[in-house]
């Protein structure tokens, strides 16, 4: 997979993509990520890429040249059919349903807008899928970007350790009704801490038993905390 990510602040983001599961799976030739800076494509000596609202009101809107251009050029880099991907409040809310659907990818380009926003007209040319990672607003999309590159880099083949570790996460894995579900809880050395012990069930070496457990813990940590998840009638937490 090839992800290319627009700002104007790559130097925020490469930190964060140099560490952890995402440079590993770039050492590991899992995934091919690149930052450019839109300001290259500014056509004035300044490398302005940004200029006040028609119409009046506070901050500031990124033109409509810099950008297109930008994602012409970086998309002319490959021959690889492109998934545009922006992001805004007013987007679709990313869900690992979503994220799943990103994964089988094999190029996503994510522009992170700044300020106030991007001119409404670029963006209808480009007609990028739009996502939103909450509601709330940030300053720029480089967060909501470094955000999808992780939970996408770890859905991809051979990235993490075990096969069923991104399997068995939060949203992934299923109830038997086929609600997706929050994950069980976990436990490790030592057995008892602070004068609390880890259940039984997980030390008894049965591993159906275990299996049964935590998927009733999990279908009751999700009726409790998340009870739009399921569809079907909840049981009693």
């Amino acid at each position: 997979m090839r992800i290319d990510i627009l700002t104007l602040f790559p130097e925020m983001l490469e930190a964060t993509l140099d560490t952890s599961i995402v440079k590993r799976a770039r050492d590991a030739g899992h995934v091919e990520i690149n930052t450019f800076d839109i300001r290259d494509w500014a056509e004035n000596k300044h490398r302005k890429v940004d200029d006040r609202p028609f119409g009046g009101g506070p901050g500031m809107v990124m033109m409509c040249q810099p950008l297109y251009d930008a994602v012409k050029a970086v998309e002319r880099q490959s021959n690889i059919p492109t998934q545009r991907v922006h992001f805004t409040p007013q987007g679709e809310p990313l869900t690992q349903e979503r994220v799943e659907q990103l994964a089988k990818e094999k190029h996503l380009l994510l522009i992170a807008g700044h300020y106030e926003g991007i001119d409404e007209r670029v963006i209808e040319m480009l007609e990028p899928l739009e996502l939103s990672t909450g509601d709330y607003v940030l300053s720029g999309g480089e967060l909501p970007a470094l955000l999808l590159v992780d939970a996408v880099v770890r859905l991809l083949p051979g990235v993490l350790g075990h096969a069923d570790s991104a399997a068995e996460d939060s949203f992934s894995q299923r109830d038997a009704d086929g609600n997706r579900v929050l994950d069980c809880p976990h436990y490790t050395r030592p057995r008892v801490w602070n004068e609390m012990e880890v259940p039984e069930v997980l030390l008894s070496g049965d591993h159906d038993a275990v299996d049964a457990w935590r998927q009733e813990q999990s279908r009751k940590r999700t009726a409790v905390r998340r009870p739009d998840l399921l569809k079907t009638e909840e049981v009693d937490p």
